[in-house]
């Protein structure tokens, strides 16, 4: 069994190579004696700016390792390495009338149908947007100023939202199923540190690769896919799933993962008329705030190779409000020399996203400024007031930005004072499409705006004042996580109102990222597995 020798520290300027030598010293025995070894975890301990260091995790094989085993586990940060074990049930007996239907292709029904297809369920996978070829020159026409397309945007398509949301694979949780979704990531990508970076990014310029390689796998497996097909409705007999309705038109189904997003607000009306139980829930609204990626680095490097070393520098703020009778507000979706981009799936909308390429190179750096409203701020037990909400401002978003989906800008020092833009001012983002001077006051709550005007300065003081002289703020951003939660069972998954409808994902309210949407689809697919035997 290998050795788990933890707080292997290396400055960022030695390569992985100097591992196995400071591994050798750790353990006090020679390098021959190391057998082999792998990283389990990287992360960087920024505290000295002057002198940053890698920190990993590692496993470790020993030469002799069973008679030295007793002295090994003794030295600080050695103990056994006990690998986590994924729960990967065998296929259950119940039978299946039709194959399962999972119905969108984001990261939660992407892994959903992954781990349907290779356990032998040929998934049918319904995608109201087109594949991911189509949606790339899409998305470029709209950037280069053409219409809004509902059913072909950085929202819908395949891989979802998450295909053009900037790659970001990072997870609060931890586990086997996390562990397990990564390493698919790290296969398809074929980027083998996806599964032990701390921080793991590949860039929205590879994410439409690997979502094609997961489909290519999908297909293999016996899965179908099938574009342009919109989820219109369910069929319903004595509480039972029997068929769904599609723009395709209907498909009989006992089983169907609900994977719809965050952003499908047509499909939520039509599960509340379906009488599929929802509930309100607290979601994020704020802010992206744009400053010059130099200007991050210098505050982040405290020597200038490092910028050449680690590439551009990210941050992760938090204004906490207890104290201040405020709420907290927090960055989100950092995106390193990225860009700002429309998270628009409805015409006559405007929201933000951020998103960058694996090689961070836009000169700028954007990020969320969000703060959590709850449900009784916004309309108490109403499933949908939240949406409404959301489609509130975005409409004055919309008509801010010209009706031409432009970007309401503001220089961040006067929205600190109240004060209206110039109208002739040009105020320079990474937004393709272009912005317009605005006052960002009417995209956002009054509550909300008075937060953030709160918290700016004490996020500048956090960031050593090298964090608003030059920035601009752009809004409104509230697509971060969905404004309602698809009520579900916690064993089983299903919901209360239609057995055998599995509603999963960001769209379900049950996840907040790519990671965890995904395992949140996995979890699902499982307990179906667990249960059913594959379609004959």
């Amino acid at each position: 069994m290998p050795l788990r020798v933890s707080n292997v520290r290396l400055p960022v300027t030695l390569d992985e190579e100097h591992i196995g030598p400071e591994l050798a010293r750790r353990l006090a025995v020679g390098l021959d004696d190391l057998v082999s070894w792998r990283i389990l975890r990287k992360s960087l301990d920024g505290r000295s700016r002057t002198n940053l260091k890698f920190v990993y995790s590692v496993a470790v094989d020993v030469a002799d390792e069973e008679s030295r085993l007793e002295s090994l586990i003794h030295r600080e940060g050695v103990d056994q390495h006990l690998p986590s074990t994924f729960d990967d049930p065998p296929t259950g007996s119940l039978p299946l009338a039709h194959r399962p239907v999972v119905i969108g292709s984001g990261p939660a029904g992407l892994l959903a149908a992954y781990f349907l297809a290779v356990k032998g369920y040929r998934p049918l996978i319904l995608e109201r947007g087109p594949a991911v070829k189509e949606r790339v020159g899409s998305i470029r026409r709209f950037d280069a100023g053409g219409e809004h397309d509902p059913e072909d945007n950085y929202l819908f398509g395949e891989g979802g939202a998450g295909t053009f949301s900037d790659g970001k694979l990072t997870c609060r949780l931890s586990g086997p199923d996390i562990d397990w979704v990564l390493e698919r990531f790290a296969e398809f990508s074929k980027r083998p540190s996806v599964a032990w970076e701390q921080r793991p990014h590949l860039g929205s310029n590879r994410l439409p690769f690997v979502v094609r390689n997961f489909r290519r796998a999908i297909e293999e497996a016996g899965g179908e896919y099938r574009f342009g097909c919109r989820f219109e409705g369910l069929e319903i007999s004595d509480g039972r799933l029997v068929a769904l309705s599609t723009s395709g038109g209907r498909i009989a189904s006992s089983h169907a993962i609900l994977a719809i997003g965050h952003s499908a607000r047509d499909t939520y009306q039509v599960l509340l008329e379906s009488g599929i139980p929802m509930e309100p829930r607290a979601f994020q609204m704020g802010l992206r705030i744009e400053q010059p990626q130099a200007q991050i680095d210098a505050e982040a490097y405290g020597r200038p190779e490092y910028r050449d070393l680690l590439g551009a520098a990210n941050y992760n703020l938090v204004a906490r409000g207890q104290d201040g009778g405020h709420r907290d507000v927090y960055t989100f979706c950092m995106c390193a020399g990225g860009h700002i981009i429309p998270s628009v799936s409805q015409p006559d909308m405007f929201c933000t996203n951020g998103m960058s390429n694996s090689r961070h190179d836009t000169g700028f750096a954007n990020s969320g400024l969000m703060v959590t409203i709850e449900p009784e701020e916004f309309g108490g037990t109403d499933p949908l007031a939240g949406v409404r909400l959301q489609q509130q401002f975005e409409t004055m978003g919309y008509r801010l930005g010209r009706s031409e989906y432009l970007a309401p800008s503001q220089r961040a020092r006067d929205f600190l004072k109240g004060r209206s833009p110039d109208p002739a001012d040009r105020i320079d983002t990474s937004y393709i499409r272009g912005s317009v001077p605005a006052s960002l006051e009417m995209v956002l709550p009054a509550s909300v705006i008075e937060t953030i005007r709160w918290a700016l300065p004490l996020l500048d003081r956090k960031y050593h004042k090298a964090f608003l002289p030059e920035a601009v703020l752009v809004g409104p951003e509230m697509r971060g996580s969905a404004p309602v939660r698809i009520v579900r069972d916690r064993q089983s998954f299903q919901s209360p109102g239609c057995d055998g409808l599995y509603p999963v994902g960001e769209g379900a309210g049950f996840a907040g990222g790519i990671i965890s949407a995904s395992v949140d689809g996995v979890r699902a697919a499982r307990e179906l597995v667990r249960h059913f035997a594959p379609p004959q």
